[in-house]
């Protein structure tokens, strides 16, 4: 007997796909490796794009994939997702809301090319001294050689591999961006915080705590999070949501 729609089904369309496909992906994670034989990071992480196994299709499948190591990564990325991507979707419509999904995506991993051009020579370098026991200078020297041989470009290419990004975190960081500016007093309660915290503010508060720690990551503490990405998704999903703005349109498609 029915009693009515489920509220699975009575989710937005691109809301509801966008979790089931990362979802799918997830657990694929999990069963592929034994029968390609490797990791699919290796084909769908995004890589440098100076690295052997980059290719431009990653700047949109890495936005699928999730680490396997913690249920916590894709746990509060499909969450965010869900509390706030349907509220969007709602007022942007369904075409418009996935152009920005993709988009905001895209954009983070643009910006992370960037700031891997930007550092990976010093963090590549100290790698280089620290499991070669040489000093910095003399490990530089042999990264930045212009004589490089072929056979050592291509050994550069290889260890390039090791710099790689997967999840949704900048699509994710767009979302709750364009929260926060179309809907700015929206009071939003976090963990942990028994007060609500206007929208607004919880993205401006976001948005440095992210600068800060990217700064600090670049100093050369990483903690493996891709925070530049996650201030390219905030910063490509202002650019649009502004652009929207001041056309004064967003529901229904283009």
């Amino acid at each position: 007997m029915q009693t009515g729609n489920s509220f699975f089904s009575q989710m937005p369309p691109v809301t509801k796909n966008l979790i089931i496909i990362n979802l799918i992906v997830w657990l694929a994670m999990f069963v592929l490796p034994r029968h390609l034989g490797a990791d699919l990071e290796t084909y769908a992480g995004l890589h440098y794009f100076k690295a052997s196994d980059f290719n431009p299709a990653q700047l949109l499948t890495y936005m699928f994939m999730h680490s396997t190591g913690s249920l916590a990564h894709i746990f509060f990325n499909m969450f965010s997702l869900f509390m706030f991507g349907m509220t969007l979707e709602r007022t942007l419509g369904s075409a418009r809301f996935l152009f920005y999904y993709i988009s905001c995506g895209v954009g983070a991993a643009l910006i992370q090319e960037l700031t891997w051009a930007l550092t990976w020579e010093d963090t590549f370098v100290r790698l280089i001294a620290k499991t070669s026991d040489v000093d910095f200078a003399e490990a530089r020297e042999f990264v930045t050689n212009s004589e490089f041989t072929a056979e050592g470009r291509a050994w550069l290419a290889r260890n390039l591999n090791m710099f790689v990004t997967i999840g949704a975190s900048g699509a994710i960081y767009g979302i709750l961006l364009a929260f926060g500016m179309l809907f700015p007093n929206a009071p939003l309660y976090l963990f942990f915080i028994p007060v609500p915290i206007k929208a607004k503010w919880m993205v401006i508060g976001m948005g440095v705590i992210e600068i800060l720690i990217g700064l600090s990551e670049a100093a050369g503490r990483s903690d493996g999070v891709a925070h530049f990405a996650h201030l390219g998704g905030m910063i490509f999903g202002f650019f649009i949501i502004l652009y929207w703005k001041k056309k004064g349109t967003f529901h229904g498609g283009f």
